[in-house]
């Protein structure tokens, strides 16, 4: 029974996450030639192509569909049949929501405005259905595909260049002030995914050196309620010991524990990073 429920959930973020995609297509990406990469972005050049060159506008959503059947075929083999089962679902939905919504025309005026929106509503989408281990296909599956074939380029690395690829298209056909807004669109729609994905959760790792550890140790749990862990760490060029603190904190929280560490030791040695999801002791929900 709680397996059903599971594949239920699943099925229910890959239907609402590929709707909001599909809304995005045929509200602003379609309406506005603004190709933002993803098989449907290469399904709107074709759509403008073809009607260029015989006055019939081939539709968007025949296209995604269309052009995903041979990375699904191909995929069976890489991914197994469950995955390509679910993700075969996502994508159907996505083209059947792209021919149930009507394509609308917004006027071609704020772009930025239209650029926005549409990223959050792909955002929200990508994130949903991403947040169930699956995809809808496209160029995100293709780029597994090669991956599998070229294993010392990443995932990210390849669909990167697949949708630039895209992108650049698009830019070709529709000019490139158009594709500047479609840039910003996915900026937005990356934002909002890892937003998503990390559940609100992204916090910073900063690592202190510094002689004055347990002073800063001190005010950090004093000040900031937050604990500090010591790891012996060994300078290679001097070859004496460096006590080293490893501290976790929220994003809003970081500012307050640099300027902790710089009145407390301004030579101290700082470094900062990003971590996508923090959870444990300290960090529940209440504490974000």
């Amino acid at each position: 029974m709680e397996r059903y429920k599971i594949l239920l959930k699943e099925l229910l973020c890959l239907a609402i996450g590929t709707t909001l995609m599909a809304a995005a297509v045929n509200w602003i990406y379609e309406p506005l030639d603004m190709v933002t990469g993803g098989l449907s972005g290469l399904s709107i050049v074709i759509k403008s192509l073809s009607y260029r060159l015989s006055g019939i506008a081939f539709p968007v959503w025949i296209s995604n569909f269309v052009l995903n059947i041979p990375i699904f075929i191909w995929g069976i083999f890489i991914k197994g049949k469950e995955f390509i089962a679910k993700t075969l679902f996502a994508n159907t939905v996505f083209s059947m929501a792209m021919y149930i919504m009507p394509v609308v025309d917004t006027g071609k005026h704020d772009y930025l405005l239209a650029s926005v929106v549409g990223g959050v509503l792909t955002g929200l989408g990508l994130g949903l259905v991403f947040a169930t281990g699956y995809s809808t296909g496209g160029t995100d599956l293709l780029s597994t595909i090669i991956c599998r074939y070229f294993p010392y380029y990443s995932v990210s690395t390849v669909l990167f260049v697949v949708d630039s690829l895209v992108i650049i298209t698009g830019a070709v056909v529709f000019g490139l002030y158009i594709s500047f807004y479609a840039v910003i669109a996915v900026f937005v729609a990356s934002s909002v995914m890892d937003y998503i994905l990390s559940g609100g959760k992204a916090c910073k790792q900063v690592l202190v050196i510094s002689p004055q550890y347990e002073e800063i140790s001190r005010r950090v749990f004093a000040e900031m309620h937050r604990g500090a862990t010591l790891i012996e760490a060994k300078g290679m060029y001097s070859n004496n010991s460096r006590p080293m603190l490893l501290c976790v904190v929220a994003k809003k929280e970081i500012a307050k524990l640099t300027g902790l560490v710089k009145n407390v030791d301004k030579n101290a040695f700082v470094i900062i990073s990003e971590i996508r999801e923090v959870f444990g002791e300290g960090f529940g929900q209440n504490r974000q």
